[in-house]
């Protein structure tokens, strides 16, 4: 029987057991560390430096939460989306990458439009792309914080049973829950250490985040720190709140996944029609390509279909 196997076969195969071997131990080795290292950036930070106060103030720098600079341009919009967005280069570099992404569409478009044309497209595309990217990061931002959120206050709740305080409470679910819920929280609980009081700790926290449930959360802190109240009751049934939502959002996301694949057909229809039809028969634009009317042509082809994206992208996202 083992005549007949291919020796050619016999080593590929062979080889390849024990890439993955070699593989697997190199991962064991170096990249598998325990839970608690890689669980948070914050935890890490911490494991590496050590220092509390050093690692919270890196925290803040990166988030730009360190200085107002945005304030006096009355640009705090702006810095609250990027802060709200997780981008770890804060809030001047972000604004440095925007305009630099604008020079660079300008020297490219120069080569396909006249520079007074090119330039107003520029200041366009450096303003309303780097803003779409800042929107799309902060809402995956909150998305991942809402998947997680109920999660972290059922670890509150466990920890206000066993008898710890809010504080405490609020510590646990830093240690215990990933990005990005691990590090706001954890955030909360260097602020509380350093002398804030948790109910402008929690108001930070939402500001920092700026998702729809967070209110109810920090409300809830906030009445129960002045008048009292079973606050493990008041989350538990929170949390039971957020679950239900939850799983409403994503009934309706099922609901809506045939508009959603109707709207990425119908916009990459037109590209992969272009890309058959250049492939299979150049000449049927390439006749016509150094036409006068082209360039105008696309670039108003160009803009409708723009508005037919935002229009399908309104009709498939609502709210549940």
């Amino acid at each position: 029987m083992f005549e007949s196997l291919d020796p050619l076969w016999v080593l590929s195969a062979s080889v390849f057991g024990i890439s993955l071997i070699v593989a697997d131990t190199a991962y064991q080795i170096f990249f598998a560390t325990d839970r608690r290292r890689r669980i948070n950036r914050r935890l890490a930070a911490l494991e590496t430096s050590g220092a509390r106060s050093e690692v919270a103030t890196r925290l803040r720098r990166e988030r730009g939460l360190s200085g107002d600079a945005l304030a006096l341009l009355r640009l705090t919009w702006l810095r609250r989306l990027v802060v709200q967005s997780g981008v770890t280069i804060g809030v001047r570099a972000t604004i440095g990458g925007a305009l630099a992404f604008g020079v660079v569409a300008a020297l490219g478009l120069s080569f396909w439009f006249d520079l007074w044309i090119a330039a107003p497209i520029a200041v366009l595309v450096g303003v309303v792309a780097p803003l779409f990217v800042l929107k799309f990061l902060r809402a995956r931002r909150q998305r991942r914080f809402a998947e997680q959120f109920a999660e972290a206050i059922d670890i509150i709740v466990r920890s206000l049973r066993a008898g710890h305080p809010i504080a405490a409470a609020i510590k646990m679910a830093a240690r215990e829950m990933p990005d990005p819920i691990g590090t706001e929280f954890g955030m909360v609980e260097d602020e509380i250490t350093f002398g804030l009081d948790l109910e402008t700790a929690m108001r930070n926290l939402q500001e920092r985040v700026g998702q729809e449930d967070l209110p109810l959360f920090v409300t809830s802190i906030s009445i129960q720190t002045q008048s009292g109240g079973n606050l493990t009751e008041i989350l538990g049934n929170l949390g039971e709140t957020i679950r239900l939502r939850a799983k409403l959002k994503r009934k309706v996301r099922a609901l809506s996944a045939e508009g959603r694949i109707s709207a990425i057909i119908l916009g990459a229809v037109p590209f992969v029609l272009f890309g058959v039809l250049h492939v299979i028969a150049p000449e049927f634009y390439g006749a016509h390509w150094g036409h006068p009317w082209i360039r105008i042509g696309l670039s108003i082809a160009g803009v409708w279909m723009a508005v037919g994206f935002v229009i399908m992208h309104k009709m498939i996202n609502f709210r549940a």
